[in-house]
């Protein structure tokens, strides 16, 4: 681990999580991710690049726009600083490896996820299908990256799988109740971690998603500041939940080996 290397990491990861941020914001909005420069959310003003250093520009700016002076989401300071941490510890446990580099594109694809999903309730076809194409190509691979589940017969269950319990339960609630229960988007991510971690795997994260989930309504539901139909995105809690089971498995990995 040496200086050059700490440096490389810390840079490498600003930009993916300032390129993270255009994804999240621009992704539900059927925006150009490459070719736009970043603008204020609320004037529309085109950021000048001292402006928009990552992590830095936020602070000396106090989350406000240069120009309006309108209030900007610390969502784009909090996803800079989780990719920042992110990175450093993958780093710390993989060093400058193809591992280190297969783990941080994943890493990046779950977080936009995460907070589109938890902002606009959809989940991108573009980042599930991702998702799955890592999940399927590793099987081809000589080589066990990550610890992930290489068994391919397995892995095609799992994936398969995971896409028909999700549909499954919702045509049985759209059966029962004449609406959604979830959207397919939540089929097609877990369908993703099923190929990536295998068909045993499925189960638990379904499980410990819907935990989260039951927990994360459940203060609301009791004080009456949520109504049963209320909509909550799943796709944070299975992102959560496949975090949960892939580093559990890996622990037990680590202890057999």
């Amino acid at each position: 681990m040496t200086s050059i290397e700490i440096a490389f990491v810390i840079a490498f990861s600003l930009c993916f999580g300032s390129f993270a941020n255009v994804c999240i914001y621009r992704l539900p909005l059927d925006l150009d991710i490459v070719k736009d420069r970043s603008h204020c959310p609320k004037c529309k003003k085109k950021i000048i690049w001292y402006d928009n250093i990552p992590l830095l520009s936020s602070l000396i700016l106090s989350f406000k726009c240069r120009t309006c002076k309108k209030k900007i989401s610390k969502q784009y300071f909090i996803v800079e600083l989780l990719t920042g941490l992110a990175f450093m510890f993958f780093y710390k446990i993989l060093g400058l490896s193809f591992d280190f580099v297969l783990i941080c594109i994943i890493f990046i694809i779950l977080l936009i996820i995460f907070f589109i999903d938890l902002k606009h309730f959809i989940i991108p076809d573009s980042l599930n299908f991702s998702l799955i194409l890592i999940g399927i190509i590793k099987n081809f691979t000589t080589q066990d990256f990550l610890k992930l589940n290489y068994n391919l017969p397995d892995s095609l269950l799992g994936g398969a799988l995971g896409y028909l319990i999700i549909w499954l339960i919702i045509f049985i609630y759209k059966k029962i109740r004449n609406k959604e229960a979830m959207g397919l988007g939540d089929a097609k991510l877990l369908s993703a971690f099923g190929f990536l971690l295998g068909v045993k795997s499925i189960f638990i994260i379904l499980f410990v998603a819907s935990v989260l989930g039951l927990l994360f309504v459940l203060p609301s539901l009791l004080f009456k500041n949520r109504s049963t139909g209320s909509i909550i995105p799943f796709g944070p809690f299975i992102i959560l939940a496949a975090i949960l089971e892939y580093f559990l498995n890996l622990q037990q990995y680590m202890v057999l080996n």
